[in-house]
């Protein structure tokens, strides 16, 4: 009985949990087409190329600490400076030296938005973000990461 009653509460608080997010945001490593389906799928491309993507997400909304939004250059748009926490900066800086060359996959809100081009060491845990955010997901990132101020100038 106990031992039910355990399991129940378990499902209950990580259900919980899951559904406390109001954003998800991923980061895939591209992979291999012959990988086969239960570790890579393929996705839309920007390009239109044909694509594969890792399963599992090497970062996640879980890591990612604060952010800063703006208006983009495209003015139909929006970007975002994320600040990861030290789990995610040490992820992203360990992708970026034993991945170089290789392309990450930016998921937000279930949508690809961009393809990174890995080419050097990112050691500051911080991901940018140029544009193609919409207003409601500045908004649900708004409700779960904390946001960053502006520095005031001297």
């Amino acid at each position: 009985m106990r031992i039910a009653l355990g399991a129940i509460l378990f499902f209950l608080l990580a259900a919980s949990a899951s559904a406390a997010s109001h954003v998800s945001f991923q980061v895939h490593l591209t992979a291999s087409e012959n990988d086969g389906e239960v570790f890579a799928q393929q996705v839309p491309s920007l390009t239109g190329k044909k694509v594969f993507v890792e399963k599992t997400a090497w970062i996640s909304e879980r890591e990612v600490r604060a952010f800063y939004p703006y208006r983009s250059p495209d003015g139909a748009s929006y970007g975002a400076l994320l600040l990861l926490d030290d789990h995610g900066r040490t992820v992203l800086d360990s992708l970026s030296l034993e991945h170089r060359g290789a392309s990450l996959f930016i998921f937000v809100n279930g949508r690809v938005l961009t393809e990174m081009l890995i080419d050097k060491r990112v050691s500051d845990g911080t991901i940018y973000l140029a544009s193609g955010l919409t207003e409601a997901d500045v908004k649900s990132m708004a409700k779960d990461w904390k946001l960053l101020a502006r520095k005031k100038k001297k």
